[in-house]
């Protein structure tokens, strides 16, 4: 999708996820609605989920799509590398970054976006896998950022 399309559908998806997320004060709802609406508005996202750290493991908690990992190898794919570096990490061909962890062997690209919470702390991340090459970029990394900052709002 070309950058202008895809900001234009961004927007709207903010737009109506501030309205819906923010009408409760329930974390598990808020993530919930926000990945029922990205995975289904979005046409490549093939998994659309949040890992969470529970007691030292990233631990897989709401998500749509193919049955995920339950609990990511510590320190190793981009999941960790996003929290690690705090930072969203965006990757055009899984198959070329060090470490990754394949859940399901039909995914090609992934952008994980850092969640903080109330105190700016790190708890988990969004994690999303296309099933097609390079379908993130900058653009993806701008909203995606956004919307996460919505759970914890």
């Amino acid at each position: 999708m070309e950058d202008k399309k895809k900001d234009g559908r961004y927007n709207r998806i903010y737009k109506q996820l501030s309205e819906l997320v923010l009408k409760s004060n329930n974390t598990s709802a808020r993530m919930a609605t926000v990945i029922a609406v990205l995975h289904h508005k979005m046409d490549t996202f093939f998994w659309t989920g949040f890992y969470l750290l529970v007691d030292g493991q990233m631990t897989v908690n709401m998500y749509q799509g193919p049955v995920a990992c339950q609990v990511l190898e510590k320190d190793k794919g981009v999941c960790w590398a996003a929290f690690n570096k705090k930072e969203t990490v965006i990757v055009k061909d899984v198959h070329q970054f060090p470490g990754h962890i394949a859940c399901d062997s039909r995914s090609k690209s992934e952008i994980v976006v850092p969640l903080k919470n109330k105190k700016g702390e790190i708890s988990g991340v969004l994690d999303v896998d296309s099933n097609e090459l390079a379908s993130f970029n900058e653009t993806d990394a701008k909203w995606l950022e956004k919307i996460v900052a919505l759970i914890y709002q």
